[in-house]
């Protein structure tokens, strides 16, 4: 499958940022930007901090021989330089067989009378020591209260000896794109820095994590800015700064930043219990594209389609299966497959909530019980299976959606890692350009089902697509396992432009006047054309 190409890099950024009380700040209008941010950032830097961790790397080992110096002339600059390096390498380094390592990233204070400071988490990761330090420069150590991987969220703790200034969480929710906001952070460790900029666009997914729903904007943020704050023009927290994109390293305008309603459940879970408690359903879920949504009768093309159900998981207990798409979790409408997982996440553990879904035809709901994804992560409900190589054979091609399909034989089955109890048809090769290939369907791929059907032979899947054909169905609904990820494709079978008709034998003059009309080739195309045929088995 052919990936577009990127134009820059996402690059995570060591941020830091300073805010300041709520109840402090004067209202200002959120549509009009002042005529100067010089207000707004003195009463916001007194609650950024910066943030310095200190990781432990192993030491290169002393044993391991190192590459001989170049021979370099008597007095020669590069002689001095190689036995400096040389010496360095040789030199011990830190305690106990082990580099440190720094990083510095931006936080900001959201308790003051706790000392709770909030940052991301690949500022903080594997720290051995965390450092924070104020505006008026004094530097305190910090404890780590908790960290949460998939939101990038990270929050502290500090004793401090003196008065802190804290800033709110203000309602992300409500900003538009084209509105005002400014960073405070540490890029390249110069604290205290504030950039202004607007909202370029909202719930950006940059492939970062499950839960991506990003603010992008353009203001100025680097290296260094990582957990800083994103305010609003009234000083409220709106977003945690966490990613660039750029192709330099450098800002170029395109900055990401966490929603403050995203996050502030997960910081309320970190300080709470120290971790993350999620909800979780237990189905592995895909997008529900137009041609699904027209294969099984779905109105529009919404919510998310369940393409299989774990064992023992609160889905299989409310009766959910394979097909199904959800459109509405606990009176919260599902608007595509990335809106059901955050729903889901952020539902108290244990609830028992009313699930609506679409099943042959018409709107269905039921009662389901919230689990722990957690829990579930523990017991290795969610491992995911290992892809293994292509087999030669071939199998029996089905024109018209352009891919060869073979019986589940012993030894695909042990090629592939097939359990014994998937049934169906091997996908052993797909067409170049194929309606097969276009849609994703690649060798390995077992199909349970067609048109919501099961098959066991290539016979019966050739039969469920002439079918389709026959009764001028424009899309055919696939159930395909992938190494045990299920998922349901659609793919629009195409008549073939020829049914395998042989052409009736020409006469010798048909065949003159066919030559005739072939355009001349030049020396080079003749001789490996004439190789070609030469080559071609009889």
């Amino acid at each position: 499958m052919k990936k577009t190409p990127l134009l820059g890099v996402l690059i995570a950024l060591f941020l830091s940022a300073g805010l300041s009380s709520g109840s402090a700040l004067a209202e200002i209008s959120t549509s009009q930007a002042p005529a100067s941010f010089a207000d707004l950032a003195d009463r916001l830097l007194p609650a950024v901090v910066n943030i310095s961790s200190t990781q432990k790397v192993e030491k290169p080992d002393p044993d391991m021989p190192l590459p001989e110096m170049p021979q370099f002339p008597p007095g020669s600059p590069f002689e001095d330089f190689f036995e400096e390096f040389m010496n360095k390498r040789g030199m011990p380094q830190g305690e106990g067989g082990e580099l440190p390592s720094a990083s510095l990233g931006s936080g900001f204070i959201i308790d003051a009378d706790k000392g709770y400071i909030v940052t991301n988490n690949h500022v903080v990761k594997d720290a051995e020591e965390v450092r924070v330090t104020f505006h008026d420069d004094s530097t305190v150590e910090a404890k780590v209260v908790g960290k949460d991987e998939k939101m990038d969220l990270a929050v502290l703790k500090v004793e401090p000896k003196k008065k802190l200034t804290a800033v709110p969480f203000g309602n992300s929710d409500v900003l538009r794109v084209g509105d005002w906001v400014v960073a405070i952070g540490n890029p390249f460790g110069l604290g205290g820095t504030v950039t202004a900029g607007i909202i370029s666009a909202r719930q950006r997914d940059i492939n970062s994590g499950p839960y991506d729903d990003f603010l992008q904007t353009d203001a100025s943020i680097n290296r260094g800015n990582s957990g800083g704050p994103m305010f609003n023009l009234n000083g409220d927290v709106i977003g945690i700064n966490t990613a660039i994109f750029s192709p330099s390293g450098g800002s170029v305008g395109i900055g990401f930043a966490i929603p403050s309603n995203l996050a502030k459940p997960v910081i309320d879970q970190l300080i709470e219990f120290g971790r993350t408690r999620r909800g979780w359903l237990g189905v592995r879920i895909q997008t529900v594209t137009e041609d699904i949504a027209e294969s099984i009768g779905l109105p529009e093309a919404k919510g998310a389609m369940v393409a299989s159900v774990t064992e023992g998981g609160p889905a299989e207990k409310a009766n959910l299966t394979l097909g199904d798409v959800i459109t509405e979790f606990d009176g919260k409408p599902v608007p595509d497959m990335r809106a059901l997982p955050r729903i889901v996440a952020e539902t108290p553990i244990g609830k028992t909530v009313t699930l609506k879904y679409w099943r042959e035809g018409k709107e269905r709901s039921s009662k389901v019980t919230v689990g722990e994804l957690e829990k579930a992560e523990e017991d290795g409900l969610l491992a995911e299976a290992e892809t293994p190589e292509t087999p030669e054979n071939q199998g029996k091609l089905i024109e018209s959606v352009g891919l060869s399909v073979s019986p589940l034989t012993d030894n695909l089955r042990k090629s592939f890692g097939v359990p014994d109890d998937v049934s169906g048809v091997m996908v052993t090769k797909t067409e170049t350009q194929s309606e097969a290939a276009e849609k994703g369907l690649e060798p390995g791929d077992v199909i349970v089902e067609i048109a919501q059907q099961p098959v066991s032979s290539p016979a019966e899947a050739q039969a469920a697509f002439e079918k389709a054909l026959k009764d001028k169905r424009p899309s055919v609904l696939l159930l395909v396992n992938r190494q045990g990820d299920v998922r349901f494709v659609a793919v629009k079978p195409q008549k073939t432009s020829a049914k395998e008709e042989k052409t009736p034998p020409q006469s010798d003059s048909q065949k003159e006047e066919t030559q005739k009309d072939e355009p001349l080739l030049d020396k080079t195309q003749k001789f490996f054309l004439d190789k070609f045929k030469k080559d071609q088995p009889e």
